[in-house]
């Protein structure tokens, strides 16, 4: 394979902290490397200095095999918020079209197109500003991928991308004949796209060829033997201790070689590579958390006629975590919002009337419902933008208890260092501080993932799967959901929730074999084939609809289930009580065992039952 990029001896460093110093590497055709190291170690600034937006401190040398293109997909995406879709991406990729004759300038457009309507962006002439977050980097995305460049340099593709264009792009990468180097926190996404895996460690570089768990396990034994060798420089270190003591005299002359030996010997021996991890034991309490946590009945939520939320009932448990997925602008960060009460009047009409005689310029969503909140509830909040810190305070302003901020990987040389100083990844480990030490009972994360690095992610999973409240995660990270919820609520548009059971790769798996027996049903069959007299119809077989009797078990299953969870709440407040005989208590516990299963079961064939309505 031939070598796209050679690197020698780059640096670079922000006043005395340096990111890295003298690395170097080599890229060949057809490699897909995820690039993994700790935030704060310049990972983003390397890929800048190899896309040619920044340089290098010691000069160095980078080199690219002559004629290859190149795409670059920085975290943030430039635009004029004015423009439209299509135009914004005309513009911005002005110099990679202004050699191309019209045939090939016309080719390029249709691939953008193609791209924004697999990214379902479909509406080329929206303007930039209308867009959201997820929305702006599928433009970014669609604009990279449509370039057909030999070599993509992306630093973390999948942040704010929704699972649906997570997983296509993931399929994009993997069958495509490029080479890539990336930056990701994105376990399932590096396993399916990447072939290699390459750390930047204590200013070396290392690469394994494999997925993400032979890199942990090779790492594992690279640092148990760089352990090994430097006890073994240890006791060569006590030898030359001891001479040194022993011979003074000797210690001029021909013996200086040795004693300069035993200067490196010194530094070396103090060389102990130990994991990094941020530790969370000291937080794992949370405030005393009562039998209601926050209850919803026929919750609805507008704005105009685009419904966020409709006839949403559900009493949330203590203890349960639950996963919230669905595409961007589906109305998941909005349901939060109204869960926690963070609307405000001025933001939210809670009259029907009122609403419907509003004038021109109220912007307010119509909350239809009830909302209840437990007494002793206690939130923790972590958001998408929730980091409102002041760029002129230290670490220690914004913490001041250096225990924790160690805890962190926040050490005593980082603590006067002021917030605008800080990489993003460590900006939101700070965020996540400030969350969790304050102990809530419901931890609410909005999309937790994004900008963390690998080995904080995992050390917060290890957390999480032991908190001791109830835990509601919004995330696009699959193996983040997997290792956490109990149960999914799917978010499906117009308002429509679903509540699965199970993990997300269960209900991945669930959809694809529920559309593979809808394909199997659909199927056409074959051309001008005939049994006996009858010629079978070349037209596709209709899809299939609800029958009437289907449409009325469908309702009285919502009823059901409404049912059930009253009865397991109601059943639930007599065992708190503390009133039941133990005959009492044990028939109510096993009833709740029998609601539960019974739920499961209509749950599941409510939910086989509404996805065939929709189609």
């Amino acid at each position: 394979m031939a070598s796209y990029l050679q690197i020698e001896n780059i640096s670079k460093s922000y006043g005395p902290k340096i990111l890295f110093e003298n690395i170097g590497f080599n890229i060949n055709e057809g490699d897909k490397i995820a690039l993994i190291a700790p935030n704060g170690t310049g990972k983003t600034s390397l890929l800048r200095i190899l896309a040619g937006k920044d340089k290098s401190d010691s000069g160095g040398k980078i080199t690219f095999l002559k004629n290859i293109r190149i795409a670059f997909l920085e975290q943030e995406y430039d635009f004029d918020p004015e423009k439209g879709i299509l135009d914004q991406i005309m513009s911005s990729s002005s110099a990679l079209t202004g050699s191309m004759d019209q045939e090939s300038l016309w080719a390029y457009e249709l691939r953008v197109k193609q791209f924004l309507t697999s990214f379902k962006l479909p509406d080329f002439s929206k303007k930039m500003k209308e867009l959201s977050g997820g929305e702006v980097k599928r433009v970014a995305i669609s604009e990279m991928l449509a370039s057909e460049a030999d070599f993509f340099i992306m630093d973390e593709p999948t942040n704010h991308l929704d699972i649906d264009a997570i997983e296509f792009l993931e399929g994009w990468l993997s069958r495509a004949r490029c080479t890539l180097l990336m930056v990701t926190h994105d376990r399932y996404f590096l396993d399916h796209v990447c072939n290699t895996i390459m750390e930047m460690d204590h200013g070396a570089i290392y690469t394994y060829r494999g997925d993400y768990q032979n890199y942990l396990e090779k790492r594992e034994e690279r640092i148990a033997n760089y352990n090994a060798e430097t006890d073994k420089v240890r006791n060569i270190l006590r030898r030359e201790l001891e001479w040194i003591r022993s011979t003074p005299q000797a210690r001029t002359g021909k013996a200086k070689y040795r004693i300069d030996a035993f200067h490196e010997l010194k530094d070396r021996a103090e060389q102990v590579r130990t994991e990094k991890s941020v530790t969370l034991d000291d937080m794992k309490g949370s405030a005393r958390l009562g039998t209601k946590i926050i209850n919803c009945k026929d919750v609805s939520f507008r704005y105009g006629d685009k419904y966020y939320l409709r006839n949403f009932t559900y009493n949330f448990q203590r203890y349960e975590k639950v996963g919230i997925v669905g595409r961007n602008g589906a109305g998941k960060s909005t349901f939060i919002n109204l869960l926690t009460g963070n609307y405000t009047p001025d933001m939210v009409c809670t009259d029907e009337a009122e609403y419907m005689h509003r004038t021109s310029g109220d912007t307010r969503g119509l909350l239809t419902g009830v909302i209840e909140r437990g007494e002793s509830l206690k939130i923790g909040y972590y958001r998408q933008t929730g980091m409102e810190f002041n760029p002129e305070d230290t670490v220690l302003d914004i913490v001041n208890d250096t225990y924790l901020l160690g805890r962190f990987l926040f050490p005593h040389d980082m603590l006067n260092n002021k917030v605008e100083k800080l990489s993003g990844g460590e900006k939101r480990r700070l965020y996540l501080l400030t969350i969790l030490k304050e102990k809530p009972n419901l931890l609410i994360m909005d999309e937790p993932t994004n900008d963390l690095d690998i080995v904080t992610l995992n050390i917060l999973e290890e957390y999480l799967k032991e908190f001791s409240g109830t835990l509601i995660i919004v995330s696009h990270d699959r193996h983040f959901l997997d290792r956490l919820v109990d149960h999914l609520f799917v978010f499906c548009g117009d308002g429509v929730i679903k509540d699965f059971i199970g993990s997300y790769s269960e209900y991945r798996s669930f959809i694809k074999d529920y559309e593979a027996s809808r394909k199997a049903v659909d199927k056409p069959a074959a051309s001008g084939r005939s049994r006996g007299n009858e010629k079978v119809s070349d037209r596709p077989a209709k899809k299939a609809k609800l029958t009437y009797k289907e449409q009325k078990e469908l309702e009285q299953l919502e009823k059901d289930m409404a049912a059930l969870a009253e009865e397991k709440a109601e059943l639930e407040k007599r065992i708190s009580s503390g009133d039941l005989a133990y005959d009492q208590l044990q028939k109510a516990s096993e009833r709740i065992g029998e609601i539960i299963s019974l739920n499961d079961e209509k749950e599941m064939r409510w939910l086989e039952l509404s996805m065939k309505a929709e189609n």
